[in-house]
């Protein structure tokens, strides 16, 4: 990694996990490919940026550690890139599994718990699946119907303007947003300990 870590893939430490090279690396991945319109790709940063938006939109009273759950949850691919779902599925549990294992230690790295709850991983869900019909039909080139029948029209959630950043804005924005959401986990954290 840039920050000079040795990452061993088959078994990720959190000791070795960076939010600098995560941000770096997310920033530089693009969603669909790279078969998006603009000057720029949709990164895989701004859309763990959108994706925590989105879930703040469903659970305004969630608290940080969800909210921060939320952002990293393609945090992986900072490693291993986006590979669209049908190709994930095609590689099979073996795949999962490695992605898993990668993701719980990102997780317990930023203090959050290996294994997220169903109902928080449905909400997560849910909301990624707002963001791929969001981006489907601003950037990728699908018609709306051809995207609510893929992705499901979101209901329930306003629609957003989606405009691409270049990698190091990317990078930022999500740099920004984590040390917020980490600031305010730590604060809650703090809070529950004091009663």
């Amino acid at each position: 990694m840039l920050s000079g870590r040795r990452l061993d893939l088959l078994d990720p430490s959190p000791f070795d996990i960076e939010i600098e090279d995560i941000a770096h690396g997310l920033a530089r991945v693009a969603r669909w490919n790279g078969q998006t319109l603009g000057d720029h790709a949709f990164s895989v940063a701004e859309h763990c940026v959108l994706v925590e938006d989105i879930c703040r939109s469903l659970r305004p009273g969630w608290p940080a550690k969800w909210r921060l759950t939320a952002l990293l949850h393609d945090a992986p691919e900072y490693v291993v890139g986006d590979m669209i779902s049908p190709f994930k599925a095609a590689l099979g549990m073996d795949y999962k599994a490695f992605e898993h294992k990668l993701e719980a230690a990102i997780h317990l790295r930023y203090g959050l718990p290996a294994q997220v709850p169903q109902s928080i991983e449905a909400v997560i869900k849910r909301a990624d699946r707002a963001s791929a019909y969001f981006e489907a039909v601003q950037l990728a080139g699908f018609a709306e119907p051809e995207a609510a029948q893929i992705f499901t029209r979101p209901r329930g959630i306003l629609p957003v303007t989606i405009t691409p950043l270049p990698p190091k804005e990317a990078q930022q924005v999500f740099l920004s947003r984590f040390e917020k959401l980490l600031a305010r986990m730590e604060r809650e954290a703090g809070a529950t300990k004091a009663r």
